[in-house]
């Protein structure tokens, strides 16, 4: 879709189009079309994460729990969104030997015991090291400093979807 398509759309074809940008949350699509008309795919991010920001932490929390494990059951079920698979194969995540799986499932869990969330990142940015060494160091983190971290990795997987999804002109 083009952005001066986008600009011109219906509601229903805008929110059908834009509505998987973010991971399972419709929501921030439709809030963020009040905005138009966007001049860039940049300012369309941007009021789709402003609506994320100004939205309530419960919401906020839902945005992150809509996302899946990391090569999880999900995934190893071919239960994921066309984005989120393409993304997690991008990284790997797709062909993990069985030591590496349950190394990701105990992370995934230590994590979410921790947080209430899954550890989110934006896959494209790394290789499975690299996601398991953020894995750890995020760990460390405070509560409030791992909800910054994470709505941070959603914004950047958001606008690379974006950026995949609308053609400037």
């Amino acid at each position: 879709m083009t952005l001066e398509a986008l600009n011109r759309a219906s509601r229903d074809e805008l929110e059908h189009a834009l509505g998987g940008v973010f991971e399972h949350s419709p929501w921030i699509a439709a809030r963020a079309l009040e905005a138009r008309p966007f001049a860039s795919v940049e300012a369309l991010h941007a009021a789709m994460v402003a609506v994320v920001r100004r939205a309530s932490r419960d919401e906020q929390l839902a945005l992150l729990g809509a996302h899946p494990d990391l090569a999880g059951r999900a995934a190893r079920a071919g239960a994921l969104t066309n984005a989120s698979a393409a993304e997690q194969s991008s990284a790997g995540l797709d062909r993990l030997d069985d030591q590496e799986y349950e190394r990701f499932g105990r992370l995934n869990a230590a994590y979410r015991e921790k947080f209430g969330f899954p550890f989110i990142i934006a896959v494209r940015h790394h290789d499975k090291k690299q996601i398991l060494a953020a894995f750890e160091t995020r760990l460390g983190n405070t509560a409030s400093q791992e909800l910054e971290t994470a709505l941070s990795q959603v914004f950047e997987i958001a606008r690379l979807r974006l950026a995949a999804l609308i053609a400037e002109r």
